[in-house]
């Protein structure tokens, strides 16, 4: 009988001495399930470059360069890279980087391997989840899809609808850039070690683009971002009280009636087509 995931990665664990760094979000995924689940959920072929953000021990890595035209993975703990290379050895299409991944020049990166697909499959340290995603897609690295492995509250943020306790400006930004679809739930129990909260696979396919025609990018963000900083306020009082805007309360409020909006609206009330269409408002007010 073959050995289970968990016993191999023990058994590496021991063989190597290795100690996990509480600073790098160390968790190794000891599920073979989820493991195929990602990959799958990847959809990677042979025409593909995959970027892989934290290969610990390079379980996740082996499974995709068996389908992928190339893995790169980058792993910032230099004490797993000769253990990557030793377990990694007979498969001639995975380099590894060591470095932070976002210190990593994607764009260059990339460039080195054009012609190919490029998609991110990983199991995400959760201390730089959000960073790493936002900085792909605020960049507009060009990636057909980021699938990886996140903390659940995160990843139901991402897919959340208007009017639900998961809304938020992380729903909006990511709904913006991409399109959301949530694979599996991940226990505590599937990984090493256990981490201390439940886990989600999450697969972001990057739109060609965004589903909303927006004057300011940059300023509907900044809406977005002051809608949901006290998100029991109304939208009028959280815009009144940010300053955003040079207009008194009552000048909002009919701005927001003149668009078919009730003033008493919350922010988690409004759908990305709303916020683009006040904030076009504005824009056209001032004459951009």
């Amino acid at each position: 009988m073959e050995p289970s995931l968990a016993y191999k990665t023990k058994q590496i664990i021991k063989k190597y001495d290795f100690n996990f760094k509480k600073n790098f979000g160390q968790n190794f995924l000891v599920d073979e399930r989820v493991l195929d689940k990602i990959v799958n959920a990847a959809d990677i072929g042979k025409n593909d470059l995959v970027i892989e953000v934290g290969p610990g021990i390079g379980t996740l890595t082996q499974a995709m360069a068996k389908r992928a035209g190339k893995v790169v993975a980058v792993e910032i703990d230099k004490t797993l890279v000769p253990i990557l290379g030793e377990l990694l050895e007979d498969y001639d299409n995975i380099e590894i980087i060591n470095d932070d991944i976002l210190k990593v020049d994607l764009n260059a990166l990339i460039e080195r391997h054009k012609g190919m697909n490029v998609k991110m499959a990983a199991n995400l340290p959760y201390n730089i989840t959000t960073p790493v995603i936002m900085s792909i897609l605020e960049k507009h690295i060009p990636m057909e899809s980021l699938t990886v492995m996140i903390q659940k509250e995160v990843a139901y943020r991402m897919n959340a609808r208007p009017s639900t306790k998961d809304y938020g400006s992380l729903s909006l930004v990511t709904q913006y850039y991409c399109e959301p679809y949530l694979v599996a739930n991940v226990p505590q129990n599937c990984f090493m070690p256990r981490p201390n909260v439940d886990s989600a696979v999450i697969r972001l396919t990057i739109l060609d683009k965004p589903p909303v025609e927006v004057k300011d990018e940059g300023f509907m963000f900044e809406l977005i971002k002051t809608a949901f900083s006290q998100r029991r306020k109304t939208l009028v009082n959280c815009i009144f009280s940010s300053g955003i805007l040079n207009m008194g309360k009552e000048e909002i409020g009919a701005m927001l009636n003149s668009l078919g909006y009730d003033e008493r609206i919350r922010g988690e009330s409004f759908t990305l087509s709303d916020y683009a269409k006040i904030c076009n408002s504005i824009a056209e007010g001032k004459g951009l």
